[in-house]
């Protein structure tokens, strides 16, 4: 099956052809957001990350933001660091120019200060700007997607429904060769074990029960249970009383496909397709981008109360299994699942129509969370800032 993109010089397909302003620290994000501003179809990536982090947590940080740089949905990335900052901006120039497609640079302390800074990087931005418009779609076969699997503000319908639906989804595109990702290790908790069975090799196994493990650990070191937080007040509102009610309805999503691989968060999906379990947050924003770091072009969002985010460099659809949900926000939804509940449809048929909205989304139609230009945004933390 072909849908239609933009080839990028490494060989992977975008299907939407953003101008990434990234900048390496907080004290570049501002800069970065003026500077977007002055061009038209540019997204800046404001984050509050990039100095005063040690060890594993400034790796992470890097290594996310090379990935974001690095998803074929980018088609050029213009990075804006302070020069001073513990992320280098020349590090991520290097690694993400790796791709073959245009990265450039700009460092406050060496153009005048912010305003020096914001013209440099506006007239950069504009010239890559009309590089990019001049780029055409092209036919590629949807074996190159990558999908992200993501649900939040959660009810019973969600596990009925939505999560079924979007699984079913899944399954078909990687029948049709593709890969998906299905996130949020803490909410497999108390479902591990059947996500285990399915795991194409022991060494894969050992490592998903190794992440839930670990997420449970740190839990217990900072001394508290994370159920404290899992499920959310809204999800308990919703009638999710416990983890294991959550985590057996969240793994729906990942359809009936075994498991390939287990990703580290932004860690980049292999060569081989198929499903992947990457090991990120339950808090969804931070979760999708650890997706969209990885690779992923596109996102399934499932969710029961409703959530309105979209992310800034891919497109989400937005999926209720709850009727009521989708009524009140028809503005945000793209899919109703509530009809299996109401006797209307099949999880099959829903299944089948989510995956047919995936392919209009890849040929270019927006969604409605990119209509309404929700952009929400967030980067994992895993250690503390010193």
């Amino acid at each position: 099956m072909k849908v239609k993109g933009f080839k990028r010089e490494n060989g992977t397909y975008g299907i939407r052809n953003h101008l990434v302003i990234l900048p390496a620290s907080v004290c570049a994000s501002e800069t970065a957001i003026r500077i977007s501003n002055l061009v038209p179809g540019s997204v800046a990536l404001p984050h509050q990350h990039g100095c005063c982090q040690i060890g594993d947590d400034l790796r992470l940080t890097i290594d996310t933001l090379i990935g974001l740089g690095k998803n074929p949905n980018v088609g050029a990335v213009l990075v804006v660091g302070l020069g001073c900052e513990g992320v280098q901006p020349s590090e991520v120039v290097e690694e993400i120019s790796k791709t073959g497609k245009r990265v450039e640079k700009v460092i406050i302390q060496e153009t005048g200060g912010t305003l020096g800074a914001i013209q440099e990087g506006a007239r950069i931005a504009a010239e890559m700007a009309r590089e990019l418009s001049q780029q055409e779609r092209v036919e590629f076969d949807i074996s190159e997607l990558v999908l992200a699997l993501e649900c939040g503000g959660s009810d019973p319908t969600s596990g009925i429904a939505s999560n079924p639906s979007a699984g079913a989804a899944s399954d078909l595109l990687i029948e049709h060769g593709g890969s998906s990702i299905l996130s949020e290790t803490t909410e497999l908790i108390g479902a591990e074990h059947l996500l285990a069975k399915r795991c194409v090799d022991e060494s894969v196994s050992n490592k998903l029960l190794k992440i839930v493990q670990d997420t449970e650990d740190r839990a217990i070191a900072m001394g508290t249970d994370l159920r404290s937080g899992q499920p959310t007040p809204g999800n308990k509102e919703g009638g999710l009383t416990t983890i294991e009610e959550k985590s057996l309805g969240c793994i729906y999503k990942a359809g009936m496909s075994p498991v390939v691989g287990v990703l580290g968060y932004a860690e980049q999906v292999r060569e081989t397709k198929g499903l992947y379990v990457m090991d990120t947050p339950g808090q969804d924003i931070d979760s999708i981008t650890g997706m969209l770091a990885g690779g992923a072009q596109i996102v399934v969002f499932t969710t029961g109360r409703g959530t309105p985010t979209g992310a800034p460099i891919a497109p989400v659809i937005k999926v209720t299994g709850n009727t009521l949900t989708y009524n009140k926000m028809k503005m945000n939804m793209d899919i109703n699942a509530g009809r299996i509940i109401d006797g209307e449809a099949t999880i099959e048929e829903i299944g089948k129509e989510i995956f047919d909205e995936m392919i209009k989304v890849a040929n270019g139609k927006k969604t409605k969370a990119e209509s309404l230009g929700h952009k929400e945004f967030g980067i994992y933390k895993i250690g503390t800032t010193f």
